[in-house]
């Protein structure tokens, strides 16, 4: 298992003990898990974000922390939290991960998943100039997740 998976399951583990939200302090896990401080940073970043449900705050300096909280929201207000983290564009990793976390939270099926999957994956756009994939596959994944049920 790679560091930064690692990384991820022992910050969800706190999570799951602790309802959705944890209080972390960077070097303390570092240590703990026996990589680099700037390891926890990227896990961080790339892992915990809006996106993918969590909101994260920190205080630098001595005393300083990471903190992260699950989001608890309705299938339909996390819909809408997503739509609206979309923005004009998106990349097909950026979405998958979108997709990805519906399913983790049993906000969708398996079936929609990869229907969903299936719509922003990059073969349907290979015809359409690249500069406006990620654009039109924006427009597609919100409407889709909007017609959700």
């Amino acid at each position: 298992m790679r560091i930064s998976d690692l990384v991820a399951q022992h910050i969800m583990d706190m999570l799951d003990e602790n309802d959705g939200g944890a209080e972390i302090r960077r070097n303390e896990l570092a240590e703990a898990i026996g990589c680099v401080p700037s390891q926890i940073n990227y896990v961080i970043t790339s892992r915990f974000t809006p996106e993918h449900g969590y909101i994260v705050e920190s205080r630098r300096g001595g005393g300083g922390y990471i903190r992260i909280t699950r989001v608890q929201m309705d299938k339909r207000s996390a819909v809408i939290h997503l739509i609206n983290s979309i923005g004009d564009s998106i990349d097909t990793k950026t979405a998958a991960n979108i997709i990805k976390e519906l399913l983790t939270r049993n906000m969708i099926t398996l079936p929609t998943a990869k229907l969903l999957t299936s719509a922003i994956a990059e073969r349907p756009y290979q015809s359409i100039p690249s500069e406006h994939r990620d654009t039109i596959r924006a427009a597609v994944l919100k409407n889709m997740l909007l017609n959700l049920e």
